[in-house]
């Protein structure tokens, strides 16, 4: 069981490691992207993501996995890491942050 503090501590963290995956067809990372729908942090430090694709058949998907699957399980407290790929709902550039829009030239 952890802590209300740790668990706030290593999903901070989750964050800024996902914020270091990249598509690497798009130079915006997945977080901002807004490829990530879910973040779950079980009781017993399970790490449970849900996350999209910018197209079902994007040819970077299991290079795009893995790489966020490597950071993650680096990360101090996390006790192992599920990835699921969603597709519902359909990914848009509405997803995007503000920076991420900037970047890639959509405002």
């Amino acid at each position: 069981m952890i802590t209300e503090e740790k668990r706030q501590q290593i999903l901070e963290k989750v964050v800024e490691v996902l914020h270091t995956v990249y598509d690497p067809e798009m130079p915006v990372d997945i977080y901002s992207l807004g490829l990530i729908y879910k973040i779950e942090l079980d009781d017993d430090a399970s790490l449970h993501i849900d996350m999209t694709l910018t197209a079902p058949s994007c040819p970077a998907a299991d290079f795009i996995v893995d790489d966020a699957r490597i950071k993650l399980e680096s990360i101090e407290g996390v006790a192992g890491v599920e990835i699921n790929i969603v597709f519902e709902p359909e990914w848009n550039q509405d997803m995007m942050s503000e920076e991420a829009k900037l970047e890639l030239g959509f405002l």
